[in-house]
């Protein structure tokens, strides 16, 4: 049994949450939150809403100092985004040194050490050794879908020409809103979005997978290719998270290419559509309307892998996208309690097949 802090209470936080309870190879040690509107309030009414579900006598608190003084194994950090990384770099670095070891989702550029810049590297590798811990990013992506999926199908071949993995999501359900904002949807064409605007941009953040593929088969990346194209909205369309106008971007796809032998090997690719009858020429899953992860490898064999998340309750992509990506960390929590201090990679890592998943008390869907 391992006592963790959930710190986050976010999309992927709360879903997380709505799992873990009642789970049995983890205990719930405290929760963390920004919203002092969720100060003080039970586990459970902020899982499934005030009154709505059972009580679980656990109180969110926003004091992270307190919390961090009592005994826990872990720390399961579900911060904002990148484009909060000093405040995401300073609650990791306090649960580290902490003695807590921490599991998160919210900094892909630690997806794959040798990548990290210096600076941040230190920070948080000094963090490990003053509090004898380990700390490991993940996720879906960068994570699960662009590192084990393709290592795992690369190794069922004898000769392989390329590997692309490619992320498909409906970006107009997607909840964190402000990092596709960021990354170009809703943009005017005649503005130049940061992913465009910045070269490099693009290999620090999907760049860890990208090598870690090519640590993992032996090859030497070269150089890496960033292609940003978007696609012009020629109507104005309401969705749930809000409104494209005419001239404005209304999907775009992120394309990172590792050159290696002076030929695109690896390529890590992102498809994001703000309706789904968007960019109608650019590939689309075979499974799913909209949201689907893929590996397509070029060799002998051919192989092609379409994997489809989703929610349980709600058939969501997004939702069961969140759930996923929380779970592939906490699921690893023993593995890296275990591990040796320091910062750690997929790599690292054993098989982690989920323990405690499948319980004697069952499973229901909603319908």
């Amino acid at each position: 049994m391992h006592r963790v802090i959930v710190w986050g209470t976010g999309f992927v936080g709360k879903a997380v949450l709505k799992s873990l309870i009642g789970h049995p190879e983890f205990e719930l040690a405290g929760v963390v939150v920004h919203d002092p509107a969720k100060d003080g309030l039970d586990v459970g009414d902020i899982v499934h809403g005030i009154g709505r579900g059972p009580k679980t006598g656990i109180r969110a608190t926003r004091d992270a100092k307190s919390l961090l003084a009592k005994p826990a194994d872990a720390v399961a950090y579900f911060g904002p985004n990148m484009m909060h990384a000093e405040t995401n770099l300073a609650n990791i670095e306090a649960s580290l040194r902490a003695g807590k070891n921490v599991v998160d989702t919210s900094m892909g550029i630690f997806h794959y050490p040798p990548l990290i810049p210096a600076p941040m590297k230190e920070r948080i590798a000094k963090a490990c050794e003053a509090g004898g811990t380990s700390f490991l990013s993940n996720g879906i992506d960068p994570g699960f879908a662009n590192d084990l999926f393709p290592m795992t199908l690369l190794g069922l071949c004898g000769q392989v020409e390329s590997v692309r993995t490619t992320e498909f999501i409906d970006g107009g359900s997607y909840p964190d809103q402000a990092s596709l904002r960021f990354m170009g949807l809703y943009s005017k064409m005649d503005e130049k979005p940061p992913l465009d605007a910045n070269p490099g941009m693009m290999t620090g953040i999907w760049g860890g997978p990208l090598y870690m593929i090519a640590e993992a088969v032996g090859i030497r990346i070269e150089r890496t290719v960033e292609n940003y194209s978007r696609w012009t909205g020629t109507r104005t369309v309401e969705f749930e998270q809000g409104r494209v106008l005419p001239g404005e971007c209304a999907a775009h796809r992120i394309e990172l290419q590792g050159i290696a032998a002076g030929r695109p090997r690896i390529l890590i690719d992102h498809i994001h559509r703000l309706y789904p009858d968007a960019a109608p020429d650019w590939p689309r899953p075979k499974l799913d309307l909209v949201h689907a992860n893929r590996v397509e490898i070029v060799g002998r064999p051919n192989i092609v892998q379409e994997t489809v998340i989703s929610d349980a309750d709600t058939g969501d992509g997004n939702g069961g996208g969140c759930l996923a990506t929380g779970m592939r960390v906490f699921n690893a929590i023993p593995a890296v309690c275990a591990a040796k201090p320091g910062i750690l990679s997929a790599l690292d890592l054993p098989v982690i097949a989920g323990r405690g998943t499948i319980r004697e008390d069952g499973f229901r869907a909603r319908t």
